[in-house]
């Protein structure tokens, strides 16, 4: 997938691999010192792989920080359709990559931890977790209900007549 992005007559070049979003900050350095206008490339591989949402949420992140994407491509973004990875794809206008470690850190990393997290739970544990949302759901529903129902069980109140004139 890597090569196919990679303009004719150039060649990715891995430089190394971080465990988490802090060991990205290792390599915040080589894209400060690169020239204006050079193009970085990023895998991040992934338990499973990301849903649809999550990679147009990653995508618009980036757009509204102003990561600038590669010359040719209008993503920055880019799914690998037989790994769980992600390629990211941008080009340095600014040191970009702490904002995108951020992004990644804010938006891919929760739902990630949430799944591991989920998977690791013994079954007895999900079963409670899921009996305590579907009784608040209950709850919710109900007080919805006798919020709306209040109006039209209240007594009504008998009109007063006026007094007969003598």
């Amino acid at each position: 997938m890597p090569y196919a992005m990679v303009p004719q007559g150039y060649r990715a070049i891995p430089l190394g691999i971080a465990g988490s979003i802090e060991g990205l900050g290792a390599f915040a350095p080589l894209e400060e010192s690169s020239d204006e206008g050079a193009l970085f490339l990023a895998r991040l591989d992934f338990e499973a792989f990301p849903s649809a949402e999550t990679l147009v949420q990653i995508e618009q992140a980036f757009n509204d920080a102003g990561v600038e994407h590669w010359p040719g491509y209008s993503f920055i973004v880019h799914a690998d359709p037989d790994k769980p990875a992600v390629y990211l794809a941008w080009q340095k206008g600014f040191a970009w990559l702490p904002v995108i470690a951020g992004i990644i850190g804010f938006i891919a990393l929760p739902p990630l931890v949430g799944t591991v997290i989920w998977w690791l739970i013994p079954e007895d544990v999900k079963n409670l977790i899921s009996s305590l949302i579907n009784i608040g759901m209950m709850l919710l529903v109900m007080f919805i209900l006798m919020q709306v129902m209040k109006p039209l069980t209240a007594p009504s109140k008998p009109k007063k007549l006026p007094e007969a004139k003598s």
